[in-house]
């Protein structure tokens, strides 16, 4: 019997089994898909996944796939320009296919020993005391001593807990497909420029190997959004917006969003929790989406794994909520805000050009990217040291990198006083003594997500730390 079922093969859900195959919690991937999916919903990662990646090691794979894009994220689409100097030493978005994201996550929980099962759907959540037990479409069973939903915007876990789901349903729908088009490359970006100076909403780019990646505003919010637009009715909406179809055909996939914002009234229920689109659906703008899910994972991963391995302290795993609604909240609300902004009436423009001149303040430009890039989440993890509850930057060592030390999951002192102990918590937590002319304090306690739990340099204040984050102390 596994200790882990995530109901979900996506992102949020490898990244979730990795984290938990860290701590050597016997985990088990059912994926309702018999073969990874080839749309490519997402295109790109955020510093804060960046830095994710790089904290576990996995960022070289990613790179070699990817390509750097400085400063490409922008708020509504306004094109100014990220402020030189970012909280991170990632400044740029990763341009990387959903599908190539998917496959690098999935491989990496395969490698650390998480069982994936592909074509198993899961139609059936009960719980009790002791555990949970899923029932699949074939009619099998599986228990486990915890369900983690990652199941989507849709999921059955959120919905057979009773997990309210509130929010504001679709108003605006966009088809998205990739395909090839006979116009010429000069033509088709002249007409897409002219057209996104009024519909921010329209676009098509090459993706590479003759496919184009285009999006345009449906005509209506479909009542079934589960059935694919068919290509005429793609055709028909790109002559609507542009006088022109572009000679789109052979489409390799089709598919539709919306702007539907909902966000899950709690993410744990008794032994079931939801992560990624299970707890929070948004409209796509800005990319936030997959990162949000990633970002979840990690959160959530260590703590779970706490719980299972019998050390978590008293209240540790609903942190999980505590913290992380509360970011997928404000996601929601910088959503719904470029929802409205990117429409062509004249009171959302009015707002627009306003913002433009607003983000050309330095303050106001960093406040709004440190938001769409997840580098400016901080967690209320008490008063003290302004670096409390932030994660922290990869910094550099004498001894080397900061992220080097954090590929295990495990808590993490970094003591620049060289007089500091974790004696007692050695098996949760590595010290390091080392110095940095990056780190304005005098040592710092990571939680294994990289966020700042302790900074300061009192023995004593750092053991009534250390017990909160990571349980009683061995003997």
């Amino acid at each position: 019997m596994p200790e882990v079922i995530i109901s979900g093969g996506g992102p949020t859900g490898m990244m979730l089994a990795s984290e938990l195959r860290l701590h050597g919690v016997d985990v088990l991937v059912l994926e309702r898909e018999a073969e990874p999916s080839r749309m490519v919903r997402s295109l790109g990662l955020h510093p804060r996944s960046i830095e994710i990646l790089d904290q576990r090691g996995l960022l070289e794979r990613f790179l070699e796939h990817g390509q750097q894009y400085p400063g490409a994220t922008r708020f509504a689409a306004i094109d100014e320009p990220w402020p030189p100097d970012l909280d991170t030493a990632h400044g740029y978005v990763l341009g990387i296919p959903q599908p190539v994201t998917d496959r690098l996550l999935a491989e990496r929980a395969a490698e650390l020993g998480a069982e994936i099962e592909r074509g198993h759907e899961v139609v059936g959540v009960e719980q009790d005391e002791d555990g949970v037990t899923v029932e699949l479409a074939d009619g099998t069973r599986r228990r486990s001593r915890w369900l983690v939903g990652c199941d989507g915007g849709r999921s059955l876990v959120r919905r057979v807990t009773g997990v309210g789901f509130p929010g504001e349903p679709a108003q605006t729908e966009w088809l998205l497909a990739e395909l090839e088009v006979t116009a010429p490359p000069e033509e088709l970006a002249a007409l897409v420029a002219e057209v996104r100076k009024t519909h921010r909403g329209f676009g098509i780019g090459p993706t590479g190997n003759g496919l184009h990646r285009a999006v345009v505003p449906a005509a209506t919010v479909a009542e079934d959004r589960t059935t694919p637009p068919t290509l005429e009715e793609f055709r028909t909406q790109l002559r609507a917006f542009a006088g022109t179809d572009f000679g789109a055909h052979s489409p390799r996939w089709l598919s539709r969003f919306t702007d539907a914002t909902r966000l899950a009234e709690r993410y744990r229920t008794g032994r079931v929790l939801l992560a990624g689109d299970a707890a929070h659906v948004h409209p796509p703008l800005g990319g936030q989406g997959l990162n949000l899910g990633i970002q979840d994972a990690f959160n959530l991963g260590w703590k779970l794994a706490a719980a299972v391995n019998g050390w978590a302290p008293q209240g540790l795993l609903d942190t999980y909520d505590a913290e992380r609604r509360p970011v997928a909240a404000d996601v929601l609300n910088t959503t719904r805000a470029q929802a409205v902004l990117i429409s062509a009436e004249p009171g959302p423009q009015a707002v627009l050009r306003l913002l433009t001149e607003l983000m050309a303040f330095e303050n106001v430009n960093r406040f709004v990217i440190e938001k769409v890039t997840g580098i400016g989440v901080r967690y209320d993890l008490g008063n003290g040291n302004d670096l409390i509850g932030r994660r922290l930057r990869d910094i550099r060592l004498s001894t080397g990198r900061l992220y080097e030390l954090t590929r295990e999951g495990r808590g993490l002192l970094l003591d620049q006083t060289g007089g500091l102990s974790v004696a007692g918590w050695e098996d949760r937590v590595d010290r390091v003594a080392d110095r940095s002319a990056e780190l304005p304090a005098p040592a710092v306690l990571l939680r294994p997500d990289g966020h700042v739990a302790w900074a300061g340099e009192n023995q004593s204040d750092l053991l009534r730390t250390l017990p909160r984050w990571f349980g009683a102390a061995t003997t």
